[in-house]
């Protein structure tokens, strides 16, 4: 055996055994690198959420979703104005407008679009949404220090890490196929579901009859919502796993380098 290959035996079992033997116990690494990983997918969810909603400046897929389910039909109104009523409602969301009131022209006649029930669903809604947005950024920042954690801890990061994400992503897959069969198959049951879980009034039971804004977003708006959302995610992350493959390839292959 040449010296150069019993250098590079040496240096491979001294990286398993740094592995093992950093700072932080190795139990206690693996569980750091699980919940580090957990946070980070907590917080690519709720930014898909937010990609999803507003990623388009124009927002050109609401325009197209309201020609897809004749909403200037439903309710006697011009597409411009629909989309002038529907930037001032996501200004509102987001907290860009204090309050949620528009006038213009629909269904025959001049006032304003949203009525007291729209408002106080919209609130609620908004204190989610941001609550959210809240929830994401906490989530993010504890993922990184968790990580910074590890590194300052001495423990392989770089191996445990990808380990935990490829876990939690196979797990997390599996719940997003039930998801999405039960969706599918009463998408209707899941919506009324999810408003009884994170509201605690029937606000959100509108009469298309009377409130504008079901009109303009039916149900079938939302079910497409949510599929847009579910595609941003898994964009996500199959891109953070694929740069994990390549990084664990490279590793391997500089590795083999010293045997």
């Amino acid at each position: 055996m040449s010296l150069k290959e019993e250098k590079g035996i040496v240096q491979a079992a001294g990286e398993d055994v740094n592995r093992l033997q950093g700072t932080i116990p190795a139990r206690a690494a693996s569980v750091v690198a699980a919940l580090s990983m957990f946070l980070m997918i907590v917080a690519m969810l709720l930014t898909s959420f937010q990609a999803a909603i507003y990623g388009d400046a124009r927002y050109r897929f609401y325009e197209k979703e309201y020609a897809r389910y004749h909403v200037t039909d439903a309710l006697d109104m011009e597409m411009e104005d629909v989309m002038a009523v529907t930037e001032y409602m996501m200004d509102y969301l987001i907290g860009r407008e204090e309050e949620l009131s528009i006038v213009t022209d629909v269904d025959g006649r001049r006032q304003d679009f949203f009525n007291e029930q729209d408002r106080l669903h919209m609130a609620d809604v908004r204190n989610l949404f941001l609550g959210g947005l809240k929830i994401r950024n906490i989530c993010a920042a504890a993922a990184v220090l968790l990580i910074l954690g590890l590194a300052v801890g001495k423990a392989d990061w770089r191996f445990l890490l990808p380990k935990a994400y490829f876990r939690a992503v196979m797990i997390l897959a599996v719940m997003i196929l039930c998801l999405g069969i039960v969706c599918t198959i009463d998408f209707t049951a899941c919506f009324r579901v999810f408003h009884e879980i994170f509201f605690t009034n029937d606000l959100w039971m509108f009469n298309p009859s009377e409130d504008y804004m079901i009109r303009m977003l039916p149900e079938g708006f939302f079910f497409d919502m949510l599929v847009r959302i579910g595609m941003m995610f898994g964009l996500w992350l199959i891109a953070l796993m694929g740069a994990s493959l390549v990084y664990r390839i490279l590793e391997k292959k500089q590795n083999k380098q010293y045997l």
